[in-house]
């Protein structure tokens, strides 16, 4: 853009807009090419890809909004997964299997859309009463609780045995989500992201992220934003964990713990916590090696010879790359940018001015 001229209506709107379309188009592109000329192996990948898009878009929209780490956002994906889960499975096991739900759970088998829906509701639901109490502290503090959070749920759905069954899983769950469905869902998750954070309240938040004291003294309120960012980022995790239950067609409560927890941060600090861009970027990256590494160590045939890396080498080598990440990039691949519209109409006067030189001679 030229110095001293606004940008049009049609200009605001591309530069709000193409940090989203850049992101969206190349998941777009690989879903196709999966669909066409990929196989079943590979359509399954990506649309696993997909799903912890969803799932560290989730992350993101807390975390690198507010600067606070949460290790309890796992915590609604298991929320939702069950409620989606008491809601489409087999009304014929129900009865046997968790007999402790209430009626018109446990009698009553429901269609998978309105299921999705009120799961993620419930999820919010509990991110907001939850977060009642812990958007009070701050920093470490708030870290901690959301930790013991997840490990408050982890020991209520384990022994909740007529309603969860324990630790064993839950079977029979309609398994619906395919590639493209996995798509819808993240680019859903990257417009709520993209949107909250250009609001005033994604704004306020980012603020209190930079400096809190400065924030503070210019009247601006921790509290409300931080409470506004958990409860969105509880009902986008709470949709990762409905396309996690009907992908897999069953689920445990030990799957949504630990792990889960440290992979997915994982992909957020590799692709950099301060941006959408690295949050996608993170799950990319991180998938592709996951990948990679899980077919190496079940082994590869060379000839009559198999060759197989050893178990838990794909851990070691995503635990390196986290390590040179934040040696040499602090701030993860993406350096805590977004995507940007190419500035052609600042490259232009520059370009008319070569040319003029170059006719000149």
């Amino acid at each position: 853009m030229m110095p001293g001229r606004s940008m049009t209506p049609a200009e605001r709107l591309t530069k709000y807009w193409f940090p989203i379309v850049a992101l969206i188009l190349p998941l777009l592109a690989v879903v196709i090419v999966a669909e066409i000329f990929g196989s079943v192996g590979l359509q399954r990948t990506v649309t696993e890809a997909l799903i912890r898009i969803v799932v560290v878009v989730g992350i993101y929209i807390f975390v690198g909004n507010s600067g606070i780490i949460s290790f309890g956002s796992v915590t609604f994906m298991a929320v939702a997964a069950y409620a989606t889960g008491w809601q489409t499975c087999c009304a014929m096991l129900k009865p046997i299997t968790m007999p402790g739900l209430p009626e018109f759970l446990r009698d009553t088998t429901y269609s998978v859309f309105p299921a999705a829906l009120t799961s993620v509701a419930l999820a919010a639901l509990v991110a907001f009463v939850t977060g009642l109490v812990l958007m009070r502290m701050g920093g470490l503090a708030a870290s901690i609780s959301t930790l013991a959070l997840l490990f408050i749920i982890n020991a209520l759905y384990s022994n909740w045995q007529s309603v969860t069954m324990g630790t064993a899983s839950m079977v029979g769950l309609p398994r619906y989500v395919t590639a493209w469905i996995a798509l819808g869902a993240a680019i859903l998750a990257i417009l709520v992201a993209w949107v909250y954070q250009k609001s005033s309240f994604g704004l306020v938040i980012r603020a209190t992220r930079a400096d809190e004291v400065a924030a503070q003294a210019c009247g601006v309120s921790l509290y409300w934003p931080r409470l506004l960012a958990f409860t969105i980022s509880g009902g986008v995790m709470g949709l990762g964990g409905v396309l996690t239950a009907h992908f897999l067609g069953t689920i445990s409560i030990n799957f949504f713990f630990l792990k889960l927890t440290f992979i997915a941060l994982a992909m957020l600090v590799v692709g950099g916590m301060g941006s959408l861009a690295g949050a996608v970027t993170g799950v990319v990256v991180v998938s592709i090696i996951i990948d990679v590494f899980r077919r190496m160590e079940a082994g590869m045939s060379i000839g009559e010879t198999t060759l197989a890396l050893p178990a838990g080498t794909q851990e070691l080598v995503l635990a390196a790359l986290m390590l040179v990440i934040l040696i040499f990039r602090k701030d993860g691949i993406m350096g805590g940018k977004e995507l940007e519209w190419p500035r052609l109409r600042a490259i232009k006067p520059r370009l008319e001015s070569s040319f003029a030189k170059e006719g000149q001679k």
